[in-house]
């Protein structure tokens, strides 16, 4: 048996985008896959296309926000699926707005969602990492953690899941468990296709000029993430815990 089989992963925000290419990724590379959404419905041709690729797979609904849901949704996946030894925190949202005209809602939700939902996330499946002695989790930050105009609420969540990070990695680490962040750069996902509307300006009008600042001369696509989590949850990463990835084409951080 290698190292990854008969593992179990969780993906959150699995359905679509990045998510989805992580939960393809981490099939491929042996794992159980449980793929978790705000919509179940929407994570089933995720699913779909891992079991039709030989894999497991397990489709769950869940608001990562909601403390009881969360406690359910993951006894679920390892009662159907196994217990859970790797954690992508994935799941994410933007409610973008500058500063003087952001609502509380607006604050909240994204807050909620990113901290909070990673936090009960990562709570109620570290039992299972440390009841085995290993664990990875990996949370998604991103480059606008160093500051992005018209994202205070986004770009405060996604610098503290950086210190939300390095204090797992302190405090699970002699449990056998690493703690990673990964800090995506422009991506070609809906989120970016939502931010050009925001901004008024056609998507591929937004990437070209994303393109001019990124030193490789492309803007990345999801699997660049999925390939970076990839590594960050192998068995050969078990001596890196407590550090941010900047998978942006060029220098960042």
């Amino acid at each position: 048996m290698s190292s990854t089989n008969g593992r179990v992963a969780i993906v959150t925000g699995g359905a679509r985008g990045i998510g989805a290419a992580v939960a393809g990724r981490l099939s491929a590379d042996g794992f159980g896959v449980a793929v978790l959404d705000l919509d179940e419905e929407a994570c089933a041709p995720v699913v779909r296309g891992i079991t039709e690729a030989g894999g497991k797979a397990l489709a769950v609904g869940v608001d990562v926000a909601d403390e009881k849901a969360v406690k359910d949704a993951v006894a679920r996946v390892a009662e159907q699926l196994g217990a859970p030894t790797v954690l992508v925190n994935n799941a994410g949202i933007t409610r973008d707005n500058l500063l003087f005209k952001m609502s509380v809602d607006e604050w909240d939700s994204v807050m909620g969602v990113h901290l909070r939902g990673s936090f009960l996330m990562t709570r109620a499946v570290q039992r299972y990492m440390t009841e085995a002695g290993w664990g990875r989790i990996v949370s998604l930050s991103s480059t606008s953690a160093l500051g992005n105009r018209g994202q205070v609420n986004y770009a405060a969540a996604k610098a503290g899941l950086q210190g939300f990070t390095k204090t797992l990695a302190i405090e699970l680490g002699k449990f056998g468990v690493t703690a990673n962040a990964i800090a995506p750069g422009f991506i070609e996902t809906d989120m970016t296709v939502a931010t050009a509307a925001r901004m008024g300006v056609e998507f591929e009008q937004l990437k070209k000029a994303a393109v001019t600042q990124i030193p490789v001369g492309r803007t990345g696509t999801p699997d660049d993430i999925a390939h970076a989590v990839s590594f960050l949850v192998s068995e050969g990463a078990g001596f890196v815990s407590g550090q941010v990835l900047y998978v942006a084409g060029g220098p960042r951080g």
